[in-house]
């Protein structure tokens, strides 16, 4: 399961009712002050604001809630993080939505302050981008039907894939040998699979649980020897040493005292 490291108990993931992830798509955009989810992009701020750039297709991460019927703002761990390590530096998180492989785009052309999106750290973005200290350990699972015979990922030879576009999952069934659909968002993978257009979708595991909790007709198959552990963390322009400092240290504060446990707690599934 994925579970937040240095301090974070893996029951309090366990008690969780998250609405994930995803290493890691959307097209609604917003302001943490903004009711509207309306897709834009937007320059980077001035003082007083840190701009972080996501993609509320990956619960329990990032989401679009709905309050009082609405669908009125992002929500989920990752947006709680933003919030709190805004705050801490007296600013104000400022958050855009888009879709999840225009994210490093949007941060080196200047338009993000920082991407916080259930990001996987890889050498590969790491030749582009700076990351933060990790604040998350996640893993890839496969989500199917409960009547299906795929029972590990060496089973997923001859089957229809479905994977995120940009998420960890894809360049994971890409490292396997196999071929795979793309989709932009979750959900739609999701719908394919429930609907018998796909077999497998290949994803985090902690938005797997958020969609099995959704949909009771499947399951979750987890294989640790064809899936490794991966890190989450906040990437930032390459050499901006300042705020990469700042988030840095907000993230071990909020390790230390706790917040951290209390998001998981807020946000996560149950296993069960």
């Amino acid at each position: 399961m994925k579970k937040f490291i240095k301090g974070i108990a893996i029951a309090a993931l366990a008690a969780l009712t998250v609405s994930a992830l995803a290493a890691c798509g959307a097209d609604k955009q917003a302001s943490t002050g903004d009711s509207s989810a309306a897709q834009k992009t937007e320059t980077k701020s001035a003082d007083g604001v840190i701009t972080f750039g996501t993609n509320a297709e990956f619960p329990p991460f990032e989401f679009v809630s709905a309050k009082g019927g609405l669908i009125d703002e992002f929500d989920g761990i990752d947006i709680a993080i933003a919030k709190n390590i805004a705050e801490s530096n007296g600013k104000e998180a400022k958050i855009n939505n888009m879709e999840f492989d225009s994210l490093l785009v949007a941060l080196q052309n200047g338009q993000l302050d920082a991407v916080i999106a259930g990001m996987t750290v890889t050498d590969e973005r790491k030749e582009t981008v700076d990351f933060s200290k990790p604040y998350y350990t996640a893993t890839q699972v496969m989500i199917v039907k409960k009547d299906s015979t795929i029972a590990k990922a060496s089973d997923m030879a001859d089957k229809n894939i479905a994977v995120i576009q940009g998420y960890t999952g894809e360049t994971a069934v890409k490292d396997l040998g196999y071929k795979s659909q793309s989709f932009k968002k979750g959900s739609d993978a999701i719908m394919e699979l429930v609907n018998g257009k796909t077999d497998v979708v290949v994803i985090d595991k902690a938005t797997a649980q958020k969609y099995i909790a959704d949909n009771p007709e499947l399951k979750v198959v987890e294989d640790n020897d064809a899936f490794g552990d991966e890190q989450y963390a906040i990437a930032v322009a390459k050499g901006n040493t300042e705020l990469l400092n700042k988030i840095n240290e907000a993230i071990d504060k909020l390790i230390a005292d706790g917040t951290v446990n209390e998001l998981a707690a807020k946000y996560a599934v149950s296993e069960e």
